[in-house]
């Protein structure tokens, strides 16, 4: 047996009579091709500025940290506020929220891509961040509400597909943009060309989102519930204290502040807990519907959730200072060599329902002892100093199917027994979790990679690849020991 996470999903049945295999609105297809794409933009604009960094350095004259500002300050945002985005596409409806965040990063990206000075850059940076923390949790939301069934599965691959891409194909454009210096204009178009296309998917969303309140009990229990400001702010304290330091930190060397920082997010953390805790216990609405965390699943998908993300950006990071640093690989080329793991990891994603039913059972541990094995391969194939050849490249799409592996189905299969009205809920933890995933990721793995660049006895850039891959290679096995220890509690629960 299986745990409740690596069960064949269930349906969620539809209020208005759809089928199994339908959705609940007649264009489903342009509705999930309007989000995606704002998904697929917002998460460019995460990864596109680390390859104009130096230009931005050069021509604003940027200090270290507020170069690193520059870079984090968007990412800071947008994870500090996305349960606060999601819980506003439950008070608004989540047609309009989506096209409000939309609207504030287009502005934003414009804004960026005229900014005069580094301060300016950082500000719109930071708004840039809270567009999207409103836009990027109604695209769940939109899903979890709009598609049933089989619909819905495939729309939760192509999301899964969406987000492997737009992490390599940032690189990769923002090599091409900066390579290219468009009129002159530098560093400037890798926001500016967030402009246009955010223009037509407001244009695009006013006919295709629906942007009714919604209706009906769900309607009167979003805004009997408000926004829980008490735990609101003790949620933002928690995940700023926990998401500056890891952003900051390796590029201040790890002061003591960072730790203090660290140590204070736990605490308020807690705190965070026992008050939501307390409200709910005595009749209040708190910011996450607790019946979302013991949903079947969620716990326990939201943990190897984090894992994967953490593994996909530390390794994506470690790579990328390596063949740059190491290799002497050009910003483009260095975004171009992660295009296999991409494609492995959205073809997976769009596909892994339609493998046989023998294989639905172990599709997320293998995907995680997959990835172990490639992240071992990838840094065997390297310890040399070399390129890695051919061995790289089937690494590398290794690497993408096993990732793949490790969060599509997973996603999937927890929201299946996740209600509608809990869809803002569940859609908020889970793009949170992803978010700091992302930054755990390039803390934990990226400082490893950077410590041990100059090590005694070390051979450089090549060591230090050697010992992020054995690291990445462990948190993946964790992620399988997760798995077998939920199934072991399953057990034991019913044999009791």
């Amino acid at each position: 047996m299986t745990s409740t996470s690596e069960a064949t999903p269930r349906s969620v049945p539809s209020k208005d009579g759809t089928t199994d295999n339908g959705v609940t609105d007649g264009r489903p297809g342009r509705l999930l091709a309007l989000v995606l794409a704002a998904q697929f933009m917002a998460l460019l604009d995460t990864f596109i500025v680390n390859v104009a960094a130096p230009t931005i350095r050069t021509e604003l004259g940027a200090s270290g940290a507020g170069l690193q500002l520059v870079v984090a300050g968007y990412t800071i945002t947008y994870a500090v506020l996305l349960i606060t985005g999601a819980r506003l596409g439950g008070l608004l409806g989540h047609g309009r929220a989506h096209l409000a965040g939309l609207t504030v990063f287009t502005a934003a990206s414009l804004a960026c891509g005229l900014a005069a000075d580094t301060g300016q850059l950082i500000a719109f940076r930071l708004i840039q961040g809270m567009g999207a923390a409103v836009m990027i949790p109604q695209v769940l939301s939109l899903i979890q509400r709009h598609f049933t069934g089989a619909a819905r599965i495939r729309a939760l691959g192509a999301y899964s597909a969406v987000l492997a891409t737009g992490a390599a194909a940032g690189q990769v454009v923002g090599g091409v943009l900066v390579s290219a210096d468009l009129f002159g204009a530098g560093w400037r178009p890798v926001f500016l060309v967030n402009v246009p296309i955010g223009l037509v998917l407001l244009g695009l969303g006013r006919r295709v989102l629906p942007r009714e309140p919604r209706a009906g009990q769900a309607r009167e229990e979003a805004r009997a519930r408000g926004l829980d400001l008490p735990g609101l702010v003790l949620l933002t304290a928690a995940v700023t204290l926990f998401a500056v330091p890891l952003v900051l930190g390796q590029e201040l060397d790890w002061p003591a502040w960072s730790w203090v920082c660290l140590l204070a997010s736990v605490v308020f953390f807690a705190g965070f807990v026992a008050y939501e805790t307390r409200l709910a216990a005595g009749g209040g609405a708190p910011l996450i519907a607790l019946r979302v965390l013991r949903s079947p699943g969620i716990a326990s998908a939201a943990l190897r959730i984090l894992l994967v993300m953490a593994i996909n950006a530390g390794f994506l990071f470690a790579m990328t200072l390596h063949v740059q640093g190491g290799l002497g690989y050009s910003a483009l080329r260095a975004g171009l060599m992660f295009a296999p793991t991409a494609v492995a990891f959205g073809a997976v994603g769009l596909t892994w329902r339609r493998w046989p039913a023998g294989l639905q059972r172990v599709l997320v541990p293998g995907g995680f002892v997959l990835v172990a094995v490639a992240s071992v391969g990838v840094g065997l194939v390297m310890r040399d100093g070399g390129d890695g050849g051919f061995m790289l490249y089937a690494a590398l799409v290794a690497m993408g199917i096993g990732m793949s592996l490790g969060f599509s189905p997973l996603l999937t299969r927890a929201l299946a027994n996740v209600r509608p009205e809990d869809a803002a809920d569940a859609s908020g933890v889970l793009v949170t979790v992803t978010q700091l995933g992302q930054l755990i990721g390039v803390a934990t793995f990226g400082t490893l990679y950077l410590n041990r660049l100059d090590a005694p006895g070390a051979h450089g850039f090549s060591h230090a690849l050697w010992v992020c891959a054995l690291a990445l290679s462990a948190a993946a096995i964790v992620g399988v020991s997760i798995g077998l220890v939920r199934r072991r509690q399953r057990v034991d629960s019913q044999q009791g």
